[in-house]
């Protein structure tokens, strides 16, 4: 009785502590509460994480109100970026002081997840770009990446390549171009992924680049990229173009459990390298 006590009191020295973790939202043009709760549910089916969510004021709203928005980046472990607000150089963008702090955060050791469209928004944010690597961009804006047939890595030069766009949601199959690293771990080499939009075109300074997971557009006949990781600075950048929300439509891309592992994986490396 005495072991069996001992051992039970002994239990939460071993439980293991939560990574705290933040979910910008607000604006996009997907649903983006939607998304939220998806990531949110993502994320607790893991038991691995804490997770706030910080919703911007709306694009309309006063100065004053944008002034007092002011995310405590530091507090986390891991920030999840569902924010766009939108592609042009009209598009909303975030006070300077909240931008700077994003970058200091990340270069300083922090990690970050670019969820979906959120790749699309800061067309003249340079640190952003450089940061998400591949964005919603004309050709003009910088190189493009791709897989050919033999899963060979093509770079598109500047000024070339598809415009940015994608067809209609549709079922198409993933493949993990990178089996080694630790957010593909345990995946398997390809699957079948629901109702979804296969994004293509995308552009930037495509510098330091991981490419995780590909699939073939119908529009490139390329393998484009769907995940892809980043170092930045001490920090570490996570992107996926899967996820998609329109509103009022069902979204069985985001119960794909291969998704959901993938997702969770990403966060989990963005928070801690491993």
């Amino acid at each position: 009785m005495k072991l069996a006590y001992l051992l039970l009191t002994a239990l939460p020295l071993f439980a293991v502590e939560k990574i705290p973790v933040l979910i910008v939202d607000g604006q996009n043009n997907h649903d983006w509460q939607t998304g939220t709760r998806e990531i949110q549910g993502i994320l607790a089916e893991s038991g691995r994480f804490a997770v706030d969510v910080s919703t911007t004021p709306p694009a309309n709203a006063p100065k004053e109100a944008w002034d007092q928005w002011y995310p405590a980046f530091a507090r986390y472990k891991v920030v999840i970026d569902n924010f766009n607000g939108g592609h042009l150089a009209t598009g909303t963008r975030w006070p300077e002081p909240v931008e700077k702090a994003l970058v200091q955060y990340v270069r300083g050791g922090g990690g970050l997840v670019i969820f979906h469209a959120a790749n699309n928004a800061f067309l003249n944010w340079p640190e952003f770009n450089d940061m998400i690597g591949l964005g919603w961009r004309d050709p003009s804006f910088g190189d493009g990446l791709a897989f050919d047939a033999g899963h060979q890595l093509i770079r598109t030069p500047k000024g070339s390549g598809a415009k940015p766009g994608h067809g209609p949601r549709h079922d198409f199959e993933i493949e993990v171009m990178n089996a080694a690293h630790p957010i593909t771990k345990g995946l398997p080499a390809k699957w079948q992924h629901p109702s979804e939009q296969l994004t293509h075109g995308q552009h930037g300074p495509a510098e330091g680049l991981t490419i995780l997971t590909a699939a073939m557009s119908e529009v490139t006949h390329q393998y484009e990229p769907m995940d892809w990781v980043r170092d930045y600075g001490q920090g570490r950048v996570y992107a996926t173009m899967l996820g998609h929300t329109w509103r009022n439509e069902p979204n069985p891309n985001l119960a794909d459990p291969n998704f959901r592992k993938l997702f969770a994986q990403g966060v989990l490396w963005a928070a801690q390298g491993k």
